[in-house]
């Protein structure tokens, strides 16, 4: 059997398509979450200006990678999703973030630093996202073409994005029963994933505690 040859074009090109930041993910034992589950959308909102500090930090990295048992708890909350719901899909915001960019992310914060935390992780002690064990993400529907409704953007920071104070900001009508029953969708198929949200923003899940996080894998530079 003749051996097929590889054409050093094609391998040039191959090669010159993995930015350096995914490179360094991928050495780092990471995985991209297509790769798992090809029908889950990617749209990462820290490769655009669409986000709390609208920069692009990332760059040309527009893939999302997660440490791979994560990617494979996505992967299996991605398939309770479409068994309820054949035309909903998950769509990822955001996935791994390495220390380089969180350090970005945490000198550009015009904050004092004593609330910083607030808002980012600081890069000195590293969050889940820098573990590649948190996710944040939401639900596009393919016949709709567009996401469901949550009742915030991403990355709002304030009482409507607040899984904690979803029955007040219902009696206020900062949000309706509809944004709280499409939220409950992606909370279902997550918890049932293994996955917690947190209390402050609708999007964010974690894999596991920053303690657990911390004895299973390194930060990731």
């Amino acid at each position: 059997m003749q051996r097929e040859e590889i054409s050093p074009i094609a391998t040039v090109e191959a090669t010159a398509s993995i930015s350096s930041l995914e490179q360094k993910l991928i050495d780092q034992r990471l995985v991209e979450i297509q790769a798992v589950d090809p029908s889950i959308r990617v749209e990462l909102k820290y490769s655009t200006e669409d986000n709390f500090f609208g920069q692009d930090v990332y760059g040309e990295l527009t893939r999302c990678y997660l440490q791979p048992e994560v990617a494979q708890r996505v992967k299996a909350a991605n398939e309770a999703l479409q068994k309820e719901y054949p035309h909903l899909t998950l769509l990822i915001y955001d996935g791994v973030r390495p220390l380089s960019v969180q350090q970005i992310l945490w000198d550009s914060l015009d904050k004092p630093d004593s609330i910083k935390p607030l808002y980012v992780a600081d890069p000195k002690i590293g969050g889940l996202h820098n573990f590649g064990v948190a996710v944040d993400l939401t639900i596009f529907d393919t016949q709709a073409d567009s996401v469901l409704d949550m009742g915030t953007t991403y990355d709002y920071f304030g009482y409507p994005a607040y899984p904690d104070r979803e029955k007040q900001m219902l009696a206020e009508g900062k949000i309706t029963q509809t944004h709280i029953a499409n939220r409950e969708i992606l909370r279902k198929v997550m918890k049932g994933a293994g996955f917690t949200g947190i209390g402050s923003e609708w999007w964010h899940f974690n894999a596991f505690s920053r303690k657990e996080a911390g004895e299973k894998f390194p930060l990731v530079q």
